[in-house]
This record gives structure tokens, C-alpha cells and sequence, in this order.
């Protein structure tokens, strides 16, 4: 699992560029294979000294990248470690039923974590590999042999492929441009990163041959759309469930794009009711508005607000906002 982690980060890292050249959906914003990178390489991180247990290790992965994810695409990958790595607790190794199983949590999880989601995007492509693995878990009748988890990997990876690929059909915006998603493109390639360590394979080179738009010639998209207006603003915040579905109401209707998802504790471990850690995620015009109603409800930590249009230069975002999340913990992006 760490060896999968610094696959990903050095393979993100190497494609981030392309990444962010195709995208544009839900905004044109050109960063979702720097945010991406950047989540990951929190992530691989955070288990340089790493319990022997693939779940606690997912689990520490997983807080750690929630903590401090990025944009849509870093904070569902962190969704995804998180939930991946409940069924995993307290085992030794990756078994074929345990990635079929891991994988099912991780998109379930990932769906319900958007307000609005949409297909087309990250969300079909860990739908579809999840689909897969449960097929070859099915066909293997539960077969916990590497050669089982060797077929479950390699389905997974193909099925995720073939979910790219119907992005551009899948998006209005995707198909008028003649491009994947990007953050699908980058599922893609921590699967494929994940299959590469646990066969002991390098990662495929010719895996994204075809996608359109990744061609190293091919110009970089986003800029040629129109600029977003708004900022993205993201936190931490410890709210009830009952707050917290308040929160995500309130937040749907000043905004868009709201990812809420639970930053876990220790692994099997039952908070209190009143204990739940939240990651927060919107696009909104404004900050302040945000800000302040993330406020009423509890005490905010890492505040980061972001413009959505480029460049992302947070020197550029309004004073008035910038000094009502100052009080806080804050970070901003690079």
C-alpha cells in the first residue's frame, strides 16, 4: 500500500500537466492534476511510519489527505482512501473479495458525499471499476489467491479505462470540447497505480493512448474557456449530524459543487454525536457569505479560499473575505 501511494504520487506528478490541460468540468480552472498530486502526495506522507495493517494505513492515508485535500478531485480521492479502508482493517494483505468489497465502500461513498452528482466524471469511473471487481469476486466464488486479486486488478483497470473514455459523452461541456474528464483520467491512473505495485509491474505506458485531448501536443484546453467567477472555499469543521445536514442545505443553495464528508477518527472507531469532524467543499461567488455560515454553526479549521479563475493568486481575492477567514487556522493555495 505504500508502495501504491508513491506510485500515484510520482505518477501524478508526472501527469499532472496533461491533467490539468483537459480540465474543465464542473469549472475550467486548469488544476485538477496539481490537486490531485498535491492530496496524494499528503497522503503517501502521512504513512511513511505506518502500522502493519493495510486498513489502519489506508485509514492514517486517507485523514491525512482529507486534511488536506484539494479542489473536487483531492477531496473525493481522500473520500475514497477513507472509505476504502474501513473493510480493510486489520488485515495483512489485498485479497481479490477485499477489493471488490473496498471498492464498493469507496464509491458508494463517494456518490453520496456530492450534493449533486454527476455522472461522467470520477464517480463513474470508481462506479465501474467497483462493478468489475465484484464481477471477478463473483466468478472466483470468493478466491482469495494472488492470481484471483492478479484478474480482479486487471479487470479493474480495464473497466475504469472503458469509463474515461465515455466521459466525453457523458458531459455537455466534455463532448463540445472533445476531451475526457480529467479527474476521471486521474482515477484512472491510481488504479492502474495500484495494480502496477501489488503485480510488481510498471505502470502502463500506452494506457492513456487514445484518450483525446492528452496528447502532449494537444493544446491545454481550459484556457481557451471562458474564466469561472467565484472562489472555492474548504474546511474542517466538528458538527452534529443533524448541523451538518443543515450546513450542506444552506451551502446548496448559496452555492454549488459541495462535497461534505466525515474525517474519520480511529480506524472501527464510534464517535460521539457530537465528535463528527467534516471536510467542507463549495464554489461560491462570494466568500464571506460562506464563511460566515460555516461560522454560526461551529468553529472552522484550515480555511482555504481559492479563485476559481486563473490565475489561482491568492493576493487576488477580496480583502473583505480574506480578513474574515484570517481569525481562523488558514492555508491558501500556491
Amino acid at each position: 500500500m505504500k508502495r501504491w501511494l508513491g506510485k500515484a504520487e510520482t505518477t501524478l506528478g508526472n501527469h499532472s500537466d496533461r491533467l490539468n490541460a483537459i480540465n474543465i468540468f464542473p469549472v475550467a480552472d486548469g488544476d485538477t492534476g496539481t490537486n490531485l498530486y498535491l492530496t496524494v502526495r499528503a497522503a503517501k506522507l502521512a504513512v511513511e511510519e505506518a502500522p502493519n495493517d493495510v486498513g489502519a494505513l489506508l485509514a492514517q492515508a486517507g485523514q491525512a489527505a482529507m486534511e488536506q485535500a484539494r479542489g473536487n478531485s483531492g477531496t473525493l480521492f481522500a473520500v475514497f482512501l477513507c472509505a476504502a479502508a474501513e473493510p480493510l482493517v486489520g488485515k495483512q494483505r489485498l485479497s481479490a473479495p477485499l477489493l471488490a468489497t473496498a471498492l464498493n465502500r469507496a464509491q458508494i461513498r463517494a456518490w453520496s458525499a456530492l450534493s449533486e452528482p454527476v455522472p461522467g466524471t470520477m464517480l463513474s469511473v470508481l462506479e465501474a471499476a467497483a462493478i468489475a471487481a465484484g464481477a471477478v469476486d463473483s466468478a472466483q466464488n470468493g478466491d482469495d489467491s494472488n492470481h484471483s486479486l492478479a484478474q480482479a486488478l486487471d479487470a479493474t483497470v480495464g473497466a475504469a479505462f472503458e469509463a474515461v473514455v465515455r466521459t466525453e459523452d457523458q458531459l455537455a461541456p466534455l463532448h463540445e470540447a472533445h476531451v475526457v474528464d480529467a479527474g476521471g483520467v486521474g482515477m484512472l491512473l491510481i488504479l492502474d497505480c495500484l495494480r502496477s505495485a501489488v503485480l510488481g509491474e510498471e505502470i502502463g505506458e500506452d494506457l492513456l493512448d487514445g484518450l483525446h485531448g492528452y496528447r502532449l501536443q494537444d493544446p491545454h484546453i481550459h484556457t481557451d474557456m471562458p474564466d469561472d467567477d467565484g472562489v472555492e472555499v474548504m474546511c474542517t469543521i466538528s458538527l452534529s449530524p443533524l448541523d451538518a445536514a443543515m450546513l450542506r442545505q444552506r451551502l446548496d443553495e448559496i452555492g454549488d459543487s459541495v462535497i461534505m464528508s466525515q474525517v474519520g477518527g480511529q480506524p472501527g472507531e464510534e464517535p460521539d454525536e457530537q465528535s463528527y469532524r467534516w471536510r467542507v467543499h463549495v464554489h461560491v461567488p462570494d466568500a464571506g457569505p460562506a464563511v460566515a455560515l460555516i461560522r454560526s454553526l461551529g468553529e472552522p479549521a484550515d480555511i482555504s479560499v481559492s479563485q476559481l479563475a486563473l490565475p489561482r493568486d491568492p493576493a487576488a481575492l477580496d480583502p473583505v473575505a480574506l480578513d474574515s477567514v484570517a481569525m481562523d487556522q488558514q492555508r491558501h493555495d500556491a
